[in-house]
């Protein structure tokens, strides 16, 4: 067996990288250990500019397998401030549904997909699968944050690596809201996303491993009063959520990708968009046979939100600190919502930043 491109990891950055290579011409295997749809803890969320991204790879998502969300609501210690996206609204939807269907687009244009399949090492002329070799001229590690291709290419070296837990259950109860909260506690944070008229996804991320969420609750009464008689809708699952920069991402044909190739926290809610972005740039790259270039403009595209990252992390030091920043945003909602318009990357120059920054500075010194 022979392919142009093998990927390993059959979650969204693999199917993305797939099929981003099959638009430009390439024969791709992707092979994952487990079998679809691969689920994943997470706050369920997907964007506006992530949503622009899935489309490009040609994805669609049926209406009535999501629900719209038209901005972001943070609510901390009494106060609340919210901002619509200025191009539409981002989606709620499940990562099985999601999942699905880029199984289905990635079928649907040639992909070869090998689910139940443990690739167990590299070769020098491809991968191995038990005693079977698979020739291919490129090989992709996609299988996420622990990645063993990282490793088997010796390309877990960081500049820096930070790690938070998350923990993930849904509640059958109708949407409060029409936007994704982000509640701020004691050194934790609860996303709450609607995903149906019926269903809302409840996310905890903190430092702790052994903080899960009906411990967590606790410390947010707004939220169980709104959970107070619903019944969960799936269990709970738990994540990692890290930080991570590698130095390289690419050692002669193998490359890197989505959370194998570093990441940003998931407060920013941006992994996904990501992820889809360094698929279409890694396929671009291939086709000119020039990773030194994914390894930069891979850097370029980080850039923005490992900063939005550092911001809302910012937020997560002092309780006092964040709710002056709270209230400053209160004072002037135009602000909350230029920076929302920076976070999904409607304006994103340094000059864009440096004036959010100054404003949000000047709001807190009168709050």
């Amino acid at each position: 067996m022979a392919t142009d491109i093998f990927i390993i990891g059959g979650g969204p950055a693999g199917l993305a990288a797939a099929i981003a290579a099959k638009q430009r011409g390439f024969e791709v295997t992707v092979a994952d250990g487990a079998s679809p749809p691969i689920d994943k803890a997470c706050g369920e969320g997907l964007m506006p500019d992530g949503q622009a991204a899935l489309a490009r790879l040609g994805v669609s998502i049926a209406p009535e397998d999501s629900h719209p969300f038209r901005g972001i609501r943070f609510v901390s210690g009494g106060l609340s401030v919210d901002a619509s996206f200025p191009q539409g609204p981002g989606w709620g939807l499940r990562r099985t549904v999601l999942h699905r269907a880029m199984v289905a687009h990635a079928e649907g244009v040639g992909v070869n997909l090998l689910w139940n399949t443990t690739v167990t090492g590299l070769h020098p002329d491809g991968v191995r699968l038990g005693n079977d070799i698979v020739r291919s001229r490129w090989i992709v590690g996609a299988d996420g944050g622990h990645s063993l291709v990282r490793r088997w290419a010796v390309l877990d070296r960081y500049c820096h690596d930070r790690t938070r837990f998350a923990f993930r259950r849904h509640y059958r109860v109708a949407p409060w809201s029409d936007c994704m909260e982000l509640h701020w506690g004691p050194k934790c944070q609860i996303y709450a996303t609607p995903t149906a008229t019926d269903e809302v996804c409840v996310a905890l991320i903190s430092r702790s491993p052994d903080l899960r969420l009906n411990e967590a609750l606790g410390a947010f009464p707004e939220l169980v009063a709104r959970l107070r008689g619903a019944e969960p809708s799936s269990a709970e699952r738990g994540a990692i959520s890290s930080t991570r920069k590698l130095r390289r991402i690419y050692k002669d044909r193998v490359c890197l990708v989505g959370d194998a190739s570093g990441a940003v926290d998931a407060i920013t809610g941006e992994g996904l968009h990501l992820a889809f972005c360094q698929a279409s740039l890694l396929a671009d790259c291939l086709v000119t046979n020039d990773l030194e270039r994914y390894q930069r403009q891979h850097r370029v595209i980080a850039t923005h939100p490992a900063l939005m990252a550092k911001l809302l992390l910012t937020l997560d030091w002092k309780s006092s600190f964040r709710q002056l920043v709270m209230r400053a945003f209160g004072s002037d909602p135009r602000l909350f919502a230029r920076m929302l318009a920076l976070h999904v990357g409607t304006s994103s120059t340094p000059m864009d930043f440096a004036g959010a920054g100054l404003s949000l500075g000047w709001r807190m010194l009168r709050a």
